[in-house]
């Protein structure tokens, strides 16, 4: 996959529009998870998932790697090249490597490429946040596989938000399956 090909409208996080109705409470409650390594944001569709998340991020005074996820990111290429082009918002020079190796005739393994990735997220020095929106569209085991390494290894600056139309408990068995 070459970065050309990659859309980069879905890294820009949504703009929090001027009707959007303050939810203190809410808003506290992902202060208070942020001290974690994963918050998972889960409610139906037209909850307002998003649009909490992008204002919370907001008034976070730290950098935030957003991506929009889609059913075509079940491809675990596909889906790190897409974390990597995110995390290039914060560090661009980051994943340059890896994302050379996805390209080349016989690409190694995702799972061998990820001690790679998160050494270079250990690299940033300060706290920021991923998030990874529209979760419920991910079905691959292998996505999720690469999610939870992530999650189990991160850095401890990293904190991963996951907003889902699914059961957040699913999601959280799903991506933390020994947790």
């Amino acid at each position: 996959m070459v970065m050309a090909t990659l859309l980069k409208t879905k890294l820009y996080r949504p703009l929090v529009r001027p009707e959007f109705v303050s939810r203190p409470l809410l808003m506290r409650r992902l202060d208070a998870g942020f001290n974690g390594k994963l918050t998972v944001v889960s409610a139906p569709a037209g909850y307002g998932k998003t649009t909490l998340v992008s204002a919370w991020v907001s008034e976070k005074e730290c950098p935030v790697a957003w991506l929009s996820l889609d059913k075509e990111d079940n491809d675990p290429v596909r889906f790190l090249s897409y974390v990597i082009a995110a995390a290039q918002s914060i560090q661009p020079d980051l994943g340059q490597e890896i994302l050379r190796m996805l390209q080349s005739a016989q690409p190694p393994t995702i799972i061998s490429l990820l001690p790679v990735l998160i050494n270079q997220l250990d690299d940033i020095r300060e706290r920021f946040i991923l998030v990874l929106d529209d979760y419920h569209l991910v079905t691959s085991g292998q996505v999720h596989a690469t999610v939870a390494t992530l999650l189990d290894r991160c850095p401890p600056q990293l904190h991963l938000v996951l907003i889902t139309r699914a059961d957040g408990e699913k999601v959280a068995e799903g991506v933390m399956p020994f947790g």
